[in-house]
């Protein structure tokens, strides 16, 4: 009996035991189970819900994104969300829309996530599902390097004025504490004028968007921080909301984990803590054509305008470099950056693997294209099919001649050659050929100016222009051209500039004065033509003096009886006088100042080149004067004791300067005409300001009588100056 009790109390506790154990087992389940499923639970949370997301971004927010040089959009934006992709797996495409864009984007839902400096805020969070902050914005008040040994802190604003832009937090933060520190406010729309006016100390100092002042500072504005950086919202990732909450979930987690590797840190610092395109110059050198409308050209007041003049004004303006520039003609233009003698150019300039060999370019700024116009009158040309048997012209060395060469046999046309547009056009005006071929703007710019031309047949595409600097040279330059332009495209500065000059009624033709008459022409443009013989007067008479000083030493040398000097004259001239005086003026002004390594004057190279080549043709003159007084006189003066010097001083050179005086009037005459050589190194003489007259007006037939007219009368008036003092001098 008490081994069956001592049985139940085993079997008892065994039982007890066992489902002691097997409730542990339960629970311990359940507890694994239920860690699992929260584990799960995570993992579902934040599991691509799609093959690949499509993200957008703001495409002008430096330093957050933004083109650089080769086009590429980089920036603390595009890397982080690239970091964090690779991080967490996730696929996505991306598009670069701009700010309210991306914005719509994705609250239409044509988007899954933006990414784009977005300032998270309460109103914002109404529509958008944000993540942890990725960036501490903050605010910042900078100043002027210049003013950094007395301001230091807040305090130091005192009686100072701060610029701001309106409706932003800076405003905000200014405006609480304006009393406590004693400081005025000065509101801008806009920041490129709040940072203008403090590069030209129109203000103390500024406050904006910390990382917009930094990465400004990093790409070499003169500004230095003051103060503490100020609490202004953080920036994060948004997605519409309700909507794709993995994203965000992958975002967050994505962002710790470079955070902690350190990743996080270092792509912030490659945008707002070191150089990348610092501008490496206080103010560049920029250098256009002179007579490209409707790229450059002078209006009827004499200013330059045209879309690459405005531009460059715009994208210097929206990126904060500062720059001169000068219009000295397309290849004097490719000749002055090809020589170091200017940063860059942007002159039409057509982007072709050849240059490409010498010059770096921009991103394309403008699809030129060329097309084929005919006279209004003309009805039997519609399309390229209509040109069999009919006669096309175009001007030399263009890919308009190319097209039409390789084309020729499709459509039966012949060609005729012009060397310049002027030409061409005329001969379309006059129906001495049936149609012409040329750029697209080109065209389009003349019928805008009045010209009784229509566009036939579709635009063939030929290349693109850009901005260009010296291979290897500037890449900054090229990089802030690049960013600039985007902006434009992106804000429709771009479009305004070009359609004003070839999308309708150009804003620069005159409305006042018909340049279709002699006396309009006159009368709108009296002033840069006298200005244009000014200087080719200058030219002449200073040219001209320096010529006969060194003509009249060489001269002498030339009949001395010393061989050395002799020998030195028969040298120079000969040497000058086998030198083509625009080949002479090229290596003036571009070959000396590379060999020196310091620029030259454009008019001072003018001046030495029509120097030196006059002086060679007057050290003949005088030579042969010289050579034609009878030796008997020189023999007999010396037999009387007279030196040689004294000689040639009383006997010889009063003769010979009777004999020399028609030659040497008919020297002035030539150099006063070879003055329009020198206009192929941008000096604007008389036939320059022509041309650049007949570029906005295309009125070359009258504008080139008027400049004949004026060379016949002041050589006509130099010349009878000239015969009075051969008459006084007899």
């Amino acid at each position: 009996m008490k081994k069956i009790v001592i049985k139940k109390k085993i079997s008892f506790f065994l039982v007890f035991l066992l489902t002691l154990v097997t409730c542990l087992s339960c629970l311990s389940y359940l507890k694994i189970d239920n860690k699992d499923q929260k584990v799960m639970a995570a993992e579902e949370k934040i599991k691509p819900k799609k093959k690949e997301y499509s993200i957008v971004l703001d495409s002008t927010y430096a330093p957050f994104e933004f083109q650089n040089a080769k086009g590429k959009y980089v920036g603390i934006d595009v890397e982080l969300i690239k970091a964090i992709a690779k991080e967490e797996g996730f696929k996505f495409t991306y598009k670069y829309p701009g700010f309210q864009a991306a914005v719509d984007s994705v609250s239409s839902g044509q988007a899954d996530g933006i990414i784009a400096g977005m300032s998270i805020t309460e109103e914002r969070k109404q529509s958008f599902d944000f993540s942890d902050p990725y960036f501490d914005s903050g605010i910042e008040v900078a100043i002027s390097k210049d003013d950094a040994a007395t301001v230091k802190d807040y305090e130091d604003l005192k009686g100072k004025t701060i610029g701001v832009k309106n409706g932003t937090t800076s405003q905000e933060w200014l405006n609480q504490n304006s009393e406590k520190y004693g400081f005025a406010i000065k509101t801008f729309d806009d920041g490129d004028a709040m940072y203008n006016a403090l590069n030209v100390k129109a203000v103390d100092g500024i406050m904006d968007d910390a990382p917009v002042l930094d990465y400004a500072i990093v790409q070499g504005k003169k500004f230095v921080i003051v103060g503490d950086k100020q609490p202004a919202g953080q920036y994060g990732f948004a997605v519409k909301k309700g909507k794709n909450p993995e994203l965000v979930a992958a975002f967050n987690q994505g962002l710790a984990k470079l955070k902690a590797n350190g990743k996080y840190d270092e792509i912030v610092a490659k945008y707002v803590g070191e150089t990348k395109i610092k501008p490496k110059k206080d103010s560049y050198s920029i250098v256009l054509d002179s007579t490209y409308a409707p790229f450059e050209f002078q209006n009827d007041k004499g200013k330059y305008v045209g879309i690459d003049v405005e531009l460059i004004k715009a994208i210097a303006k929206e990126e904060g470099f500062t720059f001169t520039y000068k219009f000295p003609g397309f290849q004097a233009a490719v000749d002055s950056v090809s020589a170091g003698q200017a940063d860059g150019i942007i002159a039409g300039m057509s982007i072709t693997d050849e240059r490409k060999q010498s010059f770096d370019f921009s991103n394309p700024y403008f699809d030129s294209g060329i097309e084929i116009a005919v006279n209004k009158a003309t009805k039997d040309i519609k399309d390229f099919p209509d040109l069999k048997g009919k006669t096309v012209g175009v001007k030399n060395g263009t890919t308009s001649q190319e097209w039409l060469n390789k084309n020729k046999g499709k459509y039966g046309y012949t060609i005729k050659t012009f060397d310049d547009g002027d030409a061409m056009y005329n001969a379309l005006n006059v129906k001495a050929v049936d149609a012409i071929m040329d750029d697209a703007p080109v065209l389009d710019y003349a019928i805008v100016q009045g010209k009784d031309f229509v566009i036939v047949g579709d635009k063939q595409p030929a290349g693109q222009y850009g901005f260009a600097v010296k291979k290897g040279k500037n890449p900054e330059l090229v990089a802030a051209f690049n960013e600039g332009l985007t902006k434009l495209k992106e804000n429709g500065k771009y479009d305004e500039i070009v359609s004003k000059y070839v999308g309708g009624s150009s804003s620069e033709k005159s409305d006042d004065v018909d340049e279709t008459t002699f006396a309009g022409l006159i009368k709108n443009n009296w002033k840069p033509l006298l200005v244009g013989l000014g200087k080719t007067l200058s030219l002449t008479l200073v040219s001209f003096i320096l010529a006969s000083i060194i003509g009249i030493i060489l001269g002498l040398c030339a009949v001395t009886p010393i061989k050395p000097l002799r020998a030195i004259a028969t040298v120079y001239v000969d040497v000058i006088r086998g030198v083509p005086l625009m080949v002479l003026v090229f290596f003036i002004f571009y070959g000396i100042p590379h060999l020196l390594n310091h620029p030259l004057n454009d008019y001072v190279a003018g001046v030495i080149a029509l120097t030196l080549n006059a002086s060679a043709y007057i050290t003949e003159i005088f030579r042969g004067g010289i050579n034609a007084v009878d030796k008997g006189q020189i023999e007999a003066s010396r037999s009387l004791g007279l030196p040689y010097l004294k000689t040639m001083q009383k006997i010889v050179l009063p003769q010979a300067i009777k004999i020399m005086s028609p030659s040497l009037i008919n020297q002035f005459v030539i150099s006063l005409k070879d003055t329009t050589i020198i206009s192929v190194i941008g000096v604007i003489e008389l036939l320059q300001a022509s041309k650049i007259i007949v570029a906005r007006n295309l009125q070359s037939l009258r504008v080139y009588f008027i400049v004949g007219v004026m060379y016949l009368i002041v050589i006509t008036l130099l010349t009878k100056l000239s015969k009075m003092l051969e008459r006084r001098i007899q």
